[in-house]
């Protein structure tokens, strides 16, 4: 098709007639350029020229060209409408190939007469209709048998994919035309269909139901995707828990994934797979029973180990502590200990309990070595205290000698008494008089 219509041509032709006539000087040259121009434009086949290129024709020669005549050019400028399609067919396509062409247009006004007068003309649309029939017909009976006995999500890609071309070669079915037999095509080719609004209708209908059954086998699915996601995470958060919190968290999201096999619907084929993945999840859920009931009372046991190790804590806080102190102190270890070893070697929470036993079994060592620290260096100060005082008796009938070295007993008694104890501040402030009498005694 030409890129410039005759019409718009000469619109155009005239409009440069009148700008030429206006300028004396060059616009008989000017004129015979833009209308070389125009008839290069009309002479090409292609895409209709656009307003910018038609425009490019003149603007240099005729600045003063008319908007109007310019417009009303690029408007005449344009493919024909529907009518003037079938009358520009028909000039051209006189041969018997273009009638044919022109009475096969999808327009009920043209092919009624025809069906009803010549209906071996209307040969190439019934050839499309019987093999957009047969099509549609083995499409949907190809989609019903993957999506009614799919093995597999895959059955199901295919079927949507079967259902979706059945669609396009119904949609291609006239459907106005839908009433009528061509009798006289069918005694040629034996057509095996009958175009009947009923049938047509139920192909719809069959269509559009494994539509929808794809839609709910698809949704089925990505459910149970999702609930096996689920499941798997909550094994692996159980396995991997450290705390009882954590344990019935995971727990919680275990049960929860049981309830949600039994929602997929069992009429689908990912019904038929949530069956088999519930019973082992029922039966891996009630192996982990035990083993949970274990895991509660190994957590109960160290919970109950911490609170006294807590208080053994606190209790040790802000030393030097008297004897009686620290033997409550250890007896709180000591009561932490016993409840971890009463932890079993098959407990789920044995290597936790065993972590805290050698903690508070530590714990539990330094508070006996403080006991005893504060004991020995209690009983040295009072030793020390007791001799002093028969020193003191006995120092004006005892000769020098003697006195030294009881004296020197006091020092050693006093001297043992262990930094960190609640004696050892006072046992000091003998220690240091201990001394400066000995070397008093020792002058004289």
């Amino acid at each position: 098709m030409a890129r410039l219509t005759d019409r718009a041509f000469e619109i155009l032709r005239a409009e440069v007639d009148k700008c030429a006539a206006a300028d004396s000087l060059a616009g008989d040259v000017y004129r015979r350029m833009v209308i070389k121009r125009l008839e290069k434009l009309r002479s090409q086949n292609g895409t209709f020229a656009s307003r910018e290129e038609i425009r490019d024709t003149f603007k240099d020669e005729f600045p003063n060209f008319s908007e109007q005549a310019l417009k009303a050019a690029v408007k005449a400028n344009r493919p024909p409408g529907l009518f003037g399609k079938i009358i520009f067919a028909g000039s051209l396509l006189g041969s018997a190939a273009g009638i044919i062409w022109l009475i096969n247009l999808p327009f009920p006004m043209i092919r009624w007469p025809v069906a009803k007068t010549m209906p071996m003309l209307l040969l190439p649309s019934f050839i499309s209709m019987d093999s957009n029939y047969r099509q549609a017909i083995a499409l949907v009976e190809q989609s019903d048998q993957l999506i009614n006995k799919a093995t597999a999500v895959a059955d199901f890609d295919l079927g949507e994919i079967k259902a979706k071309e059945a669609q396009k070669h119904l949609d291609a079915l006239p459907v106005w035309f839908l009433g009528y037999y061509p009798q006289t095509y069918c005694s040629f080719f034996g057509c095996r269909w009958r175009f009947t609004v009923d049938e047509f209708q139920a192909a719809r209908k069959n269509v559009g139901r494994m539509e929808a059954q794809i839609f709910q086998q698809k949704n089925a699915f990505t459910q149970l995707n999702q609930v096996e996601q689920t499941l798997k995470a909550a094994k692996q958060e159980y396995q991997q828990a450290k705390t009882a919190a954590d344990r019935q968290k995971a727990t919680v999201n275990w049960q929860s994934a049981i309830d949600q096999l039994n929602q997929i619907p069992a009429e689908t084929l990912a019904g038929e797979t949530a069956k088999k993945t519930l019973k082992a999840a029922e039966r891996d859920f009630q192996a982990m029973g035990g083993v949970a009931t274990g895991s509660v009372q190994a957590d109960n046991l160290i919970e109950a180990a911490k609170e006294f190790a807590l208080s053994a804590a606190v209790a040790s806080q802000k030393p030097p502590h008297p004897a009686a102190q620290w033997e409550q102190i250890a007896e709180l270890w000591q009561e932490g200990i016993n409840r971890l070893k009463l932890i079993s070697v098959d407990n789920p929470g044995y290597l936790d309990a065993q972590t805290k036993l050698a903690e508070y079994q530590k714990n539990l060592g330094i508070t006996q070595i403080r006991l005893e620290a504060e004991k020995d260096s209690a009983k040295a100060l009072q030793e020390a205290k007791s001799l002093l005082a028969n020193l003191q008796k006995d120092v004006n009938s005892q000769n020098p000698g003697y006195s030294l070295s009881q004296l020197q007993q006091i020092i050693n008694q006093l001297e043992s008494v262990k930094p960190g104890t609640t004696v050892y501040p006072e046992s000091q402030k003998w220690l240091q008089s201990a001394r400066k009498k000995q070397q008093e005694w020792q002058k004289n």
